[in-house]
Parts: C-alpha cells; structure tokens; sequence
C-alpha cells in the first residue's frame, strides 16, 4: 500500500510541470498559435525562480520572478507571430536556443563554475498540483462555457468570422498567447523550486516538447492533457522505480527514455487521427 501511494505521488508530481505547461499550449492552440517555444520559456522561468529565490532565500518571490522572466520571452514570441506575422516555427525555435544559452551563461555567472551546485528554499511540494487542478477546471470553463472562450476558439477555426463580428483576432490570440506564457512559466518555476531545488542548465530536459504532444494526445482538450500528463508522470515515475529493483538484464537507458517513448508513440498514434487548428499560424 505504501508502496502504490508513492507511485502515485511521484506520478502526480512529475505530471505537474507538463500539465501545466499543455494546458497553456492548449489554450493558445485553440486560438490558432502554435507555440513550439514553450521550452525555452520553461526554462528561463526556471533560471529566475531559482536565481531570485536564491537571492532572497524566499521561494514563492522566485515563482514570482518565474512569471515575470517567462512572460517577457512570450510577449516577445507573440510580438513576431501575430503582430509582425513571422514565421512561428522558426521564432519558437529562436527563443529555445536563445534561452538555452543565456541560462547558462547567466547561471555562470551566478555562482561561477558551471559544475557548482546551489541549493535553493523549495516550494510544497502540492503546491504544483494543487494549481494545476485549479487551472485545469478554469481552463474547460472559460474555454467551453463563456463567450470569451467560444471567441477565442473562433480566432483559431475561422478568424475571419471573428472579425466579421467586431472581435480583435490579434487581441484574443495575445490573451491566449500570454496566458500560455503564464502556465509555462508555472510549469518552470515548480520544476525548479518544486521539484528540484535548484538550477542545472537544461534542466527542462525536452520537457516542452512533450507537453506539445500531450496537447496531440489530449485533442487540445484540458481533460485529455490531464490524462496525457499523468501517463507521462506515471511512466516517468516507472522508470525510476525500475532503476530502484536494479533491472540489470535492461540497459538504464531504456528506462530513461522510456516516459519520452510511451509520449511520442501515443502522439504519432492520435495525430494521424487529428487535424490542427484551421487558422493555426
């Protein structure tokens, strides 16, 4: 009994940071913008939570700063996407180097050697899912149960039907856009000051892209990522229980990847199925 209510811990808390991050993708999909950036936004929400909780010993201003750092880099992505009409694959791609490389380099210049550890205060550790349980309800009702939301689902099946009635397409993508930004950023500061403590370069470890395919997975539908997001946390959290029992007749490897295999196969089993956005950028 012990032992499955640890799984199940674990499997809730490793699905944290991807749920909230799909369920961002969700919301900004639904309105027409892909955002394959996502992990350059977790990961610079990552470095600042970790850098300002560090330097005022207190973790929920880190999440604050999280908030912040993450908001600026998709103001910058929805700025060259919607307003200046580049091209979104290649300004996401943009932003995932970009922040890949000043994190470490801003992280080196924190605390010096890149190999030096730093240990911030963490965050409770149900502070994620309590957030993401929270997000998940909000985000079905205002998606599916008020005006904005069937609006700003318009903006991504037929924009020219939303402007016909005297609606913003740019505006509602911005909403949707920011608030994606806000999620990832969530999702990075709980993956540092939740679950780690601290701030290795790179950290977020493919993590965005998997939330982009627990989007595929879920239908760009909030229930469907939950459960999207729980597989993965179950299988992440499989993975290192297997680890544990010391499997030598599997290569660890196997056991690593394992979680990114299981994602990726459920994601290329639905997309066959699936059709994006009419008007996705």
């Amino acid at each position: 009994m012990e032992m499955l209510l640890a799984f199940a811990v674990s499997t809730i808390t490793l699905a944290t940071p991807l749920m909230l991050a799909a369920l961002g993708e969700t919301v900004s999909e639904r309105a027409g913008v892909v955002n394959i950036g996502i992990e350059g936004i977790m990961l610079t929400a990552a470095f600042t939570s970790v850098a300002v909780a560090y330097a005022t010993a207190n973790p929920w201003s880190g999440q604050a700063a999280a908030l912040v750092g993450g908001l600026l880099f998709a103001a910058s992505f929805t700025a060259l996407t919607v307003n200046a009409a580049r091209d979104a694959l290649l300004v996401g791609t943009a932003v995932n180097m970009f922040a890949l490389g000043l994190t470490a380099v801003a992280r080196r210049e924190l605390v010096g050697d890149s190999n030096t550890a730093f240990v911030v205060p963490t965050l409770p550790i149900w502070s994620g899912p309590l957030v993401a349980c929270a997000l998940t309800v909000g985000v079905w009702y205002w998606l599916f149960q008020t005006p904005s939301g069937l609006g700003l689902r318009a903006a991504g099946e037929n924009p020219t039907a939303v402007a016909s009635a005297g609606l913003s397409v740019a505006r509602l993508r911005w909403t949707a856009s920011l608030f994606n930004g806000a999620a990832c950023s969530l999702a990075g500061g709980y993956l540092a000051l939740g679950l780690s403590n601290t701030f290795v370069e790179g950290m977020t470890a493919g993590r965005g892209f998997i939330a982009l395919a627990i989007v595929l997975v879920g239908r760009r539908h909030p229930g469907g990522v939950v459960l999207g997001a729980l597989g993965f946390g179950a299988a992440s959290a499989l993975q290192f229980r297997l680890q544990a029992l010391g499997v030598d007749a599997v290569p660890y490897q196997f056991f690593l990847a394992l979680p990114y295999l299981l994602t990726l196969a459920a994601a290329a089993w639905v997309g066959r199925r699936m059709t994006p956005a009419r008007a996705a950028r």
